[in-house]
């Protein structure tokens, strides 16, 4: 069994979280430096968590408070290497940020994604945890690719 460490995000995490990037396909691993910024200049409220297994950057999670409510976060960037996926390291980041979060006393974390068949594991993977799909606005990303919402509260 793999037990990994979760903790904050740090600059020396970052080329092997730009790995992590380029074999997901998340976004492109490029725009990582400065979306972390402010979270390592201590400009914002959102967080960056890494997974480290034997001390090596292995997967991220970025959440994000949504602006004008009272306790609701949005966890934007969820991602393990792929060679690692399936052995509950993503459920072990998604912990981790709630626990964050609840220590804070937030009230509820959400997550979107895509209703499309390359997305069914993603849905799954938070249903899994917990999660319910509390909206769906059709057509969203593109024709006939809904924005699937997913909701936990804390």
């Amino acid at each position: 069994m793999l037990k990994p460490t979760i903790k904050p995000t740090t600059e020396d995490d970052i080329p092997a979280l730009l790995i992590v990037l380029d074999q997901t396909g998340l976004f492109p691993s490029d725009m990582l430096p400065d979306m972390l910024a402010p979270s390592l200049q201590g400009d914002t409220g959102a967080f960056w968590l890494t997974c480290h297994l034997d001390g090596a950057a292995v997967g991220l999670c970025y959440t994000a408070p949504e602006e004008l409510t009272d306790g609701a976060w949005n966890m934007l960037a969820l991602a393990v290497r792929p060679d690692l996926q399936g052995k509950k390291l993503g459920a072990a980041l998604v912990a981790a940020a709630e626990q964050h979060l609840r220590e804070k006393n937030q009230r509820i974390l959400i997550v979107d994604t895509s209703s499309t068949e390359d997305f069914a594991r993603t849905r799954t993977f938070y249903a899994r945890n917990g999660y319910e799909e509390e909206a769906r606005i059709r057509d969203f990303w593109s024709e006939g690719d809904d924005k699937v919402i997913f909701r936990k509260a804390l």
